[in-house]
């Protein structure tokens, strides 16, 4: 989850806004293999020998195995030193430590230097040869992940420059490569998010007139084919589906068996495990959302590897939920202290949705523990923040009514804000 912060509602809503609105622009103009992590024809590297390389890499990048995947992905740098693709796949390594943990921004200038790197050895291809599809596709997917990272820190304007740059090159290599699978992806991407935005936010219409309208249930259907049976795509198309259908679908079950694949596949990715937690939840499947959530706690704690704050956090939050859900009072509270003590550490100076609900949730169970004034105290400490899917008028309530334990309490999910 990407928690968006903010000093009022106001800020709020506009921030949301632009931020959203950025990543999805970025995405409907960045087409096709653009926006695909590892979709390559063993072709569009230099020789056929890479392909082992490649293969191996991309399971070692799923699978959160970063260090491995970068020592694979250089051997082709190394063969292959002014060839693009080596290149584009070491910046990959970069993006997936990006992705889990978006908070950190420390990697993005040697991310951005990569990747020029990548668009510099494309364009001397393409002085020599215009229309040599590896070229174009290395360059195209250089831009489109550089637009994306752009779109992700709120550079909205910048990431959908970045797609309009892309667009050509995407239109050029689709013509000599039209029978690839992997593109589904792309194209699926394109289609929904072109169907949808414009009905969500008319006044980026004037954004879009330039480009093909966008067909939503075509884009879901290409992303399914695409996730089922794209060679290189395929892992990508799944993830990219798996967000749509909880952010923006709501279609919780499709999701969950998604999110149940990538996480079977892929048990170390931590990204892969905290959706298929969030599905749980989602679904009211508690018992394995809490052992879910339990895992990133004990592996947070372990230091393993792409575990940071904010996985901590939500997985902390989950937990206390259930313990709440269970009327195991005290030790809820001591992991919604958790969630508090957490969202220090990552240091905003506003508030996100999990330490908002954690701080109404510690007021109900103060109040189910017959202690009415330290409730009271963080009923008011709600009223002085955002509101948050009603927050504010649940902490109205409980002001003038105590909550008492076992009353039926409507659940909120800190993770429904934003992708």
């Amino acid at each position: 989850m990407t928690d968006l912060y903010v000093k009022s509602w106001n800020v709020f809503r506009n921030r949301t806004n632009l931020r959203t609105i950025g990543g999805w622009l970025a995405a409907i103009i960045i087409l096709s293999g653009i926006v695909v992590n590892m979709p390559v024809q063993s072709q569009w590297l230099p020789d056929w020998r890479t392909e082992e390389y490649v293969q191996t890499g991309i399971e070692q990048v799923y699978n959160y195995e970063l260090d491995e995947a970068r020592a694979t992905f250089q051997k082709i740098v190394d063969m292959y030193p002014k060839h693009p693709g080596g290149h584009f796949f070491v910046a990959m390594v970069d993006w997936m430590r990006i992705l889990v943990n978006l908070e950190d921004e420390s990697l993005d200038d040697r991310f951005f230097d990569q990747l020029e790197k990548v668009i510099d050895l494309s364009d001397d291809i393409l002085k020599q040869r215009s229309h040599d599809i590896s070229a174009l596709f290395f360059k195209g997917g250089a831009i489109g992940f550089r637009g994306r990272l752009r779109a992700h820190r709120g550079s909205w304007v910048r990431a959908a420059n970045d797609g309009r740059r892309a667009l050509p090159i995407v239109r050029r290599a689709e013509q000599l490569s039209p029978d690839n699978a992997d593109i589904l992806l792309g194209k699926g991407i394109y289609n929904y998010y072109a169907s949808v935005i414009p009905d969500m936010f008319p006044w980026v219409k004037p954004f879009l007139i330039f480009f093909p309208k966008g067909d939503k249930e075509e884009g879901l259907e290409q992303l399914r084919m695409a996730s089922q049976g794209a060679r290189y795509a395929g892992v990508e198309a799944t993830y990219f589906l798996m967000q749509i259908l909880y952010f923006n679908e709501k279609k919780y079950r499709e999701g969950f068996e998604l999110s149940r694949k990538l996480y079977s596949r892929f048990p170390q990715n931590p990204l892969f495990q905290r959706y298929y937690g969030r599905f749980n939840v989602a679904l009211g499947r508690w018992d394995d959302a809490y052992e879910t959530f339990l895992s990133v706690i004990e592996r947070y704690n372990n230091g393993q590897n792409g575990y940071h704050l904010p996985a901590v956090r939500e997985a902390e939050y989950y937990v206390a939920q259930y313990l709440f859900n269970n009327n195991y009072l005290e030790e809820a509270l001591d992991h919604y202290s958790s969630v508090l003590e957490y969202s220090e550490k990552i240091g905003s100076d506003v508030q996100s949705g999990f330490v908002i609900l954690a701080t109404l949730r510690k007021g109900m169970i103060y109040d189910a523990m017959d202690e009415r004034e330290k409730a009271l105290e963080y009923y008011r400490k709600v009223r002085s923040m955002d509101d948050y899917q009603g927050s504010r008028r649940l902490a109205d309530r409980y002001i003038e009514s105590p909550y008492s334990k076992g009353s039926v309490v409507r659940e909120i999910n800190p993770n429904l804000l934003s992708p």
